[in-house]
């Protein structure tokens, strides 16, 4: 068997300049954003979602992409998660995806607000029947005893709402990362990556910088 040390991959697909880009950060990852879609990704929209306590012990998962506007970026969760307790306990995050069939990785870290009950309602009430019955029948993060807890569960849920509509959980909604950093990062052969960051300044104004791979 190989050693781990001697994985390697030569990137050389693509190049990154500061004569390309987009004036913000929002552009450049919609141009990013569309390329990935019409590649060969399998859930594109998967990220990397960064969370610590408010003593700065951090953590990470993946969560889905939902949205992404000039406003930032957003996901939903059950706010009674591991993530949801951070996040209330100190409310920055970082994102990151990957993007491997492109050579690319787009990183962000800002801000983090719950959304408007009227947008959560509008998301949740957009899933599939499944889905709206699994946010009322997971108690996300906590211990349990085993599977069927949730089957006793699900079908519970199922039973009580069988007759009409399944109104949101109030323990589940959304939230947006408002960035003040975006990062886009392209593979290049040796090591020596194109990576160019967006970083705001006086809460409007993008500088973009070059960084050193």
């Amino acid at each position: 068997m190989s050693s781990i040390a001697d994985i390697r991959k030569e990137y050389r697909f693509k190049t990154l300049s500061e004569a390309e880009i987009a004036a913000d950060p929002f552009t450049q990852f919609g141009h990013w954003w569309h390329e990935a879609m019409h590649s060969e990704l399998e859930e594109v929209n998967a990220m990397t979602l960064a969370t610590a306590t408010a003593t700065g012990k951090p953590s990470a998962r993946i969560v889905l992409l939902k949205g992404v506007t000039p406003r930032g970026f957003t996901f939903f969760t059950n706010y009674e998660s591991h993530k949801g307790h951070e996040l209330a306990e100190n409310p920055f995050a970082a994102l990151l995806f990957f993007w491997a069939p492109l050579e690319r990785q787009v990183r962000i870290e800002g801000k983090v607000e719950k959304l408007s009950a009227e947008e959560s309602d509008a998301y949740f009430n957009s899933r599939p029947e499944g889905s709206r019955i699994g946010a009322w029948s997971s108690p996300q993060s906590e211990v349990i005893p085993g599977r069927a807890v949730l089957e006793e569960r699900e079908n519970s849920y199922r039973e009580k709402f069988k007759e009409g509509q399944i109104p949101r959980p109030a323990h589940w909604g959304g939230y947006i990362v408002k960035p003040v950093l975006v990062e886009f990062w392209q593979g290049r052969p040796n090591r020596l990556h194109d990576r160019i960051q967006y970083r705001l300044q006086d809460n409007h104004t993008w500088k973009t910088e070059r960084l050193a791979p």
